[in-house]
């Protein structure tokens, strides 16, 4: 298998299926130069890296800068699916993702439901999002809990390169819109990918560790937070169930039920305010469904109901971190 990181996941993905498969086309601000070069092999793939080299293979018809407009660019990517094409759109920053909201949670979302299941929606829509690199308060949210609680649109947090691998591709075979959500901070991880044909099916989470004293959900960056307060934990002789959701819809609610039965002590990180959030709705899961297994009332552990702050410590003490996560599987295990 060969070692890489995600940014080099998504890209080889992105090259590969791209030569597969015709119908696919990437759009987007910048995909083709960025930082104002024209195309060519000169074009260095937007300001992430992540489609360098697509506009010198695949041509102008299949590699479009965009106009400045996230309403735009959703817009044509579902006008083209609609056609028979699978367009990747990218937004620079998920963010943005309000700007669009009608042409994804109107239509997107509900095309195959409004007419009857006569047509489908084979989009996938790249949007970068997360806190830890001082974007400040506009460009570093982490939105993947509003979309995932739109009926009709998929949601997918890669965290490894191997998963972006596998889920990128599961994605650009599918039917239906994916919200594909990449970490900024996680593109320089490196792992190992399995090389040829590679799919992860949607609705089946990873278990990073076992251990029996408590389970720990998260997804995207919070995964390799919680896997660090795992570290400091089993030092003590604390063993954690950690588990990485992959995706939030479909979500493996059977993954985290499971666990939670064996533990009965359940912790959910979430990279976003509490209100209403992903940790919110994971927690009321296991409440309303596994009730008698809990020793302890669940915790979330998110970032306050606040602006994500530009400052860096300000920025720091605003994300979950190894130690609040710690902290939290503490206190659980704390309650009799």
């Amino acid at each position: 298998m060969a070692v890489m990181n995600i940014r080099e996941a998504i890209l080889r993905t992105l090259h590969d299926e791209m030569e597969r498969d015709p119908d696919i086309l990437v759009l987007g601000e910048d995909v083709v130069g960025g930082n104002g070069t024209a195309g060519g092999p000169e074009a260095i793939g937007g300001i992430w890296g992540t489609t360098t080299g697509l506009w010198d293979k695949f041509g102008p018809n299949r590699v479009i800068d965009t106009p400045i407009s996230e309403s735009a660019i959703i817009g044509a990517a579902a006008g083209a699916a609609l056609a028979g094409k699978r367009p990747v759109a990218e937004l620079m920053f998920a963010d943005f993702v309000g700007v669009s909201l009608d042409q994804l949670w109107n239509q997107m979302a509900k095309f195959r439901y409004m007419f009857g299941g006569k047509t489908k929606c084979p989009a996938v829509v790249r949007m970068v999002y997360g806190a830890g690199m001082q974007t400040a308060a506009q460009h570093s949210q982490s939105v993947y809990a509003l979309l995932t609680a739109m009926p009709g649109l998929k949601v997918v947090l890669p965290t490894t390169p191997a998963d972006a691998k596998g889920l990128l591709t599961e994605a650009l075979r599918g039917d239906d819109p994916v919200m594909f959500f990449e970490h900024k901070a996680l593109y320089g991880v490196k792992g190992e990918v399995p090389d040829g044909e590679y799919r992860l099916p949607f609705g089946q989470a990873r278990m990073v560790r076992e251990g029996g004293d408590v389970t720990v959900v998260a997804c995207g960056r919070m995964v390799n937070f919680s896997e660090k307060a795992a570290d400091k934990l089993a030092a003590d002789g604390i063993g954690v169930d950690l588990i990485d959701l992959r995706t939030t819809s479909p979500m493996d609610e059977d993954a985290i039920l499971d666990s939670v039965e064996q533990t009965g002590r359940l912790v959910v990180v979430d990279e976003s305010p509490p209100r209403c959030s992903l940790a919110a709705d994971i927690s009321a899961l296991v409440v309303t469904r596994a009730f008698t297994s809990l020793k302890a009332p669940p915790e979330m552990v998110t970032g306050p109901h606040a602006p994500i702050p530009f400052s860096r410590g300000l920025e720091r003490a605003w994300l979950p971190s190894p130690q609040t996560i710690e902290s939290a599987v503490r206190r659980t295990l704390a309650f009799r």
